[in-house]
């Protein structure tokens, strides 16, 4: 069984801890890690863009001038697509791109991301991440201390003041560990878990 090491606040090992093969000691699905990221990103389009048609430009419904014997062109109205300021033919208007992907999917997906984080050596599990204070300069030197540079910081939601001190540093991200996904782990070049947080979530997707 696959193994990895739990390291204290400045680095070195501790204890192993057993990892279950239904994560850790399966194949890397790279084409569904493809799928999942795609998904994460499209579903955080909004789809608010809009342009107006020719029926809701400001404008008058009066024929600007007759029909015949002006010399130029025909015109009915002057919220038409061929004029300035006229309606858009064709535009953009307010859709939905969500994306639905299996939930089997979603969950191998996470799974084939934790692998390929473990098989790189870019998975650190801490016996603790808790701060004595809410303060950035602590959150620094305890990533320090890992020898971590960009990275995403997984914890349980209690510990309130690693969320509140790591807010201001550059290339972190702090979640919660129910609340990880597949493109944030492969966002950053570092996966750093509390061993409480681990525990949890491989318990809840191996």
């Amino acid at each position: 069984m696959a193994k990895t090491n739990i390291l204290d606040r400045n680095g070195k090992v501790t204890a192993e801890l057993e990892l279950p093969a239904g994560i850790f000691e399966v194949p890397v699905h790279e084409h569904l890690l493809y799928e999942a990221v795609k998904a994460h990103e499209t579903n955080r389009r909004r789809g608010t863009v809009s342009t107006k048609t020719r029926a809701e430009v400001s404008g008058s419904n009066r024929k600007p001038w007759r029909q015949k014997g002006t010399g130029r062109a025909r015109a009915g109205a002057t919220r038409s697509p061929l004029w300035r300021k006229g309606g858009t033919t064709f535009g953009p208007r307010p859709k939905t791109y969500d994306v639905r992907l299996p939930k089997a999917a979603k969950s191998q997906a996470l799974r084939s991301a934790l692998a390929a984080k473990w098989a790189d050596s870019r998975l650190l599990v801490v016996e603790d991440l808790k701060l004595q204070a809410a303060k950035t300069k602590e959150a620094a030197a305890l990533l320090r201390g890992l020898k971590v540079g960009k990275a995403l910081v997984v914890d349980v939601r209690g510990n309130a003041a690693l969320f509140a001190a790591t807010r201001n540093l550059p290339g972190i991200k702090t979640t919660d560990w129910r609340t990880v996904n597949t493109r944030d782990i492969l966002a950053y070049p570092w996966l750093v878990v509390s061993r409480q947080a681990f525990e949890s979530l491989v318990e809840r997707w191996k």
